[in-house]
């Protein structure tokens, strides 16, 4: 059975750290504030490269898209230039900015991307939170007069965090990563945010970094107030017009049958335990694609801690 895995791309960032090492065992490199780990990409400016599953001919997922669009990625698959979600593991160990992505309506006069996303936490330090929407009764203009003072991260709705969590974020909704939370992250395929404050961090030149304040005022939803965590149906977590999410727990010798009859992919992602599809194993931190036209598989949990099993397919 053909199954494809893809090398990570990781990302210096001013907040990042190395949990992706402690956690997973990964050789970062040098540096130690890896911020994000572009797991599955596609875009101009960087694209993952095929480990198992390549060709001479086919050796990125791009290539994968052009070459096999359909009968790997499905008939769900959009006929658009290049694979339309992007998936990532954050590490947070410092908060990160207060933030928004433009929605479909804005994104064109701002010359950016609409971007809805959806975080899955993955592992949290005690105290760990993040900033998600407005708190009830912030008015525009009680959030704009409130930029760039200490006032701002007042108006905004905080929750405390725990693995297992996930949180949908449509484009426009203000948000904020706090310190202390790794995060499988899925997205549409874009990588425009606009920062609102970054809290008065300075960069390793002793610079601050860029702000859109305009952009950010343009873009926020100041009608999304205090909302809550996805609420699970069975093991479908988060379903949008973009991605679909479901998770999945099997005890040590359970298995999970999964039949893609031509409609998706299937991209598993391992956050716990280890499993075996075929003859391979697949420890916490390893993700692998299965394609829409592979024959009936199962996902086999193995002997040790129970396995947590987050899959992401086009949505129906």
């Amino acid at each position: 059975m053909t199954l494809y895995t893809f090398g990570p791309v990781y990302q210096e960032r001013i907040w990042g750290g190395s949990a992706l090492a402690k956690l997973y065992g990964r050789t970062l490199p040098a540096a130690d504030r890896i911020g994000e780990s572009w797991e599955l990409v596609d875009r101009p400016e960087v694209v993952s490269p095929l480990l198992d599953g390549k060709t001479d001919a086919v050796a990125t997922l791009h290539d994968l898209w052009k070459a096999s669009r359909v009968s790997v990625f499905g008939k769900r698959a959009p006929d658009v230039e290049r694979f339309p979600i992007l998936i990532k593991l954050l590490d947070c160990r410092e908060t990160l900015s207060i933030q928004v992505h433009p929605p479909a309506s804005v994104a064109p006069q701002l010359k950016g991307e609409p971007k809805t996303e959806m975080w899955y936490f993955l592992h949290t330090e005690p105290g760990a939170k993040i900033y998600a929407g407005l708190k009830k009764g912030t008015t525009p203009d009680a959030f704009k007069k409130a930029i760039g003072t200490p006032a701002l991260a007042g108006l905004l709705h905080e929750l405390p965090t725990e693995p297992g969590q996930a949180m949908y974020l449509p484009s426009g909704r203000v948000h904020a990563i706090g310190a202390g939370n790794v995060i499988l992250e899925i997205q549409q395929n874009s990588d425009t945010t606009y920062r609102v404050d970054d809290w008065g961090r300075i960069d390793k030149d002793g610079k601050p970094r860029a702000l859109h304040i305009e952009e950010s005022k343009l873009s926020i939803d100041y009608d999304d107030f205090e909302p809550l965590f996805a609420q699970p149906h069975g093991e479908r977590v988060v379903e949008s017009a973009y991605f679909a999410t479901h998770r999945v727990f099997l005890y040590p010798g359970e298995y999970r049958t999964y039949n893609p009859s031509g409609e998706t992919f299937h991209y598993h992602f391992v956050a716990q335990g280890s499993v075996k599809v075929g003859d391979r194993t697949f420890k916490p931190g390893d993700a692998w694609l299965l394609p829409a036209n592979a024959p009936q598989y199962d996902t086999v949990a193995q002997e040790g801690d129970v396995v947590e099993l987050v899959t992401v397919t086009f949505p129906k």
